[in-house]
């Protein structure tokens, strides 16, 4: 059973020579046959296509009814009889560009809902969708191309590059953003950063945040994902950098490029990520540090200190993934003698 087309209208169907066009692979079956959906291998149709990326699963290609499976060649011996296959280098990004010939993403509908507040000073793009209750601020630039999602608050001086999408509810102020930029519903983007200087009476005062948020392009900040901007400088995440849901990053931190936070991430102030950083679910920095290229942190690290490019660390407090294994192995030994 393939996509449900009330949420995810088909495009039009490639035949299998486009689909392995598009996969970068070679077709193993009939070029001009058409792909008409896709699903998983036990519940593929004749018409759909579907994927086989991981060993695990391996039991199930022999049964699967799919017109076409997209493997990779050291599989291609479980293959049933009739079944084409897409013999794919790599074969997860492969069938993902295939699913995006047949359910596109939605164009947007040129034009302003009547119930949307768009301030004359706004400057709107060519072929902009601005949805209903919609807020439009002051000096705001909308690049031509996006749609903005029901109401959805574009606050003053906010520029827009090509492309974005802000979904339901989501919020930016204080923000230059690039192209293709995405926020899903209910993210938040240049608040006000926690900030704040102790009187001698022991009360709080709020410091002043006069920074930025700065967007690279191809930026995707998840559900309720929060970024606050700069307290005197920019909070900065590089192109293509991807944020869950529920993410939070404060004031000055820095992302280098296609960097990965997962859900309920935290990153302190002025925590600085190189390139391809990548972090697992409900892990924390401490503020201040620096995590160098292609660092991993498992999932519930706390980051107390700087992270050397290529490390592999978690735990908390997070060290070196290889000693954390050893460490909870001598506890777990300790644990079970006698006495």
């Amino acid at each position: 059973m393939g996509a449900d087309a009330r949420f995810f209208p088909v495009g039009t169907p490639p035949t299998l020579g486009e689909a392995t066009a598009i996969a970068g692979g070679e077709l193993r079956g009939d070029p001009d046959r058409l792909v008409r959906g896709a699903g998983p291998l036990q519940e593929a149709t004749g018409e759909e296509i579907s994927f086989l990326d991981n060993r695990r699963y391996a039991k199930l290609l022999p049964a699967t009814r799919a017109g076409c499976v997209v493997l990779s060649a050291d599989l291609l011996g479980g293959l049933p009889e009739g079944c084409a296959a897409i013999v794919a280098p790599r074969v997860y990004l492969g069938f993902a560009r295939i699913l995006a010939r047949l359910h596109p993403a939605p164009t947007p509908s040129a034009g302003i809902h009547p119930s949307a507040v768009v301030d004359p000073t706004a400057i709107i793009g060519d072929g902009v969708e601005i949805g209903p209750l919609a807020v439009i601020g002051a000096r705001a630039e909308i690049g031509a191309g996006c749609l903005i999602g029901p109401a959805a608050v574009i606050g003053e001086g906010v520029k827009l590059g090509e492309g974005c999408r802000i979904g339901a509810h989501a919020s930016l102020s204080h923000c230059i953003a690039g192209r293709l930029v995405v926020l899903h519903p209910g993210a938040r983007v240049g608040q006000e950063g926690f900030g704040f200087a102790v009187t001698p009476q022991g009360d709080f005062e709020t410091m002043p945040q006069l920074g930025r948020v700065l967007l690279g392009d191809r930026v995707e900040i998840g559900a309720n994902a929060c970024v606050d901007r700069g307290s005197q400088g920019d909070t900065v995440l590089g192109p293509g950098t991807r944020l869950d849901n529920l993410v939070q990053v404060a004031h000055n931190v820095r992302t280098g490029q296609s960097c990965v936070l997962v859900a309920q991430v935290g990153l302190a102030g002025s925590t600085t990520l190189g390139n391809s950083v990548q972090m697992g679910g409900q892990a924390g920095t401490a503020g201040h540090l620096s995590i160098g290229d292609g660092a991993q942190i498992g999932a519930q690290s706390g980051v107390m200190g700087d992270v050397e490019p290529g490390a592999r660390i978690v735990g908390s407090p997070a060290w070196p993934a290889r000693e954390t294994l050893r460490a909870f192995a001598t506890l777990r030994r300790l644990a079970q003698k006698p006495g």
